[in-house]
């Protein structure tokens, strides 16, 4: 085997980049930049975008507002959320914790996602399983099926 060569545990443990494939950057497929806005959003801002929201899904709308004890009412933080990323989304395009994080949800041609492609997007991020299979331009089953992506403002 010459050195030019990967090993063979590279090929199926590090995936086709770890093969030496180049595979582009994120989003590149979709025409979108490499960097800054309008780029496809990294992992840490949409994670804590999610964190941010449930967040206050749970202890201010649930806890304060409603006076509902998530553990006894499992079910309130994630009506609440769909609710609020429902509505905050349709009219914005964004939630409180995509706006601290510098992110949006923009449809394929950059506008702001219409209601029903937000509605199946966020029954599918709801149920959780489809949000975190994604692709190389670090789409989930849900930017997918509702043809969206998150980028950078």
């Amino acid at each position: 085997m010459s050195s030019k060569e990967p090993r063979w545990t590279q090929t199926w443990l590090g995936g086709v980049r770890a093969a030496g494939v180049d595979l582009g950057y994120p989003g590149e497929r979709l025409g979108l930049p490499q960097e800054g806005s309008g780029s496809v959003a990294g992992w840490g801002r949409r994670i804590g975008a999610l964190v941010i929201d449930w967040m206050i899904c749970t202890w201010v709308v649930v806890q304060l507002l409603l006076r509902m004890n998530p553990a006894e009412s499992p079910w309130a933080p994630a009506l609440v959320f769909a609710v609020q990323y429902l509505l905050l989304v349709g009219f914005m395009g964004q939630t409180f914790g995509h706006r601290l994080m510098g992110v949006r949800i923009a449809a394929m041609d950059g506008r702001d996602p219409r209601w029903l492609p937000v509605l199946v997007r966020t029954v599918l991020l709801s149920l959780a399983v489809p949000a975190v299979i994604w692709d190389r331009d670090h789409r989930g089953v849900h930017d997918r099926v509702s043809n969206t992506v998150v980028v950078r403002m």
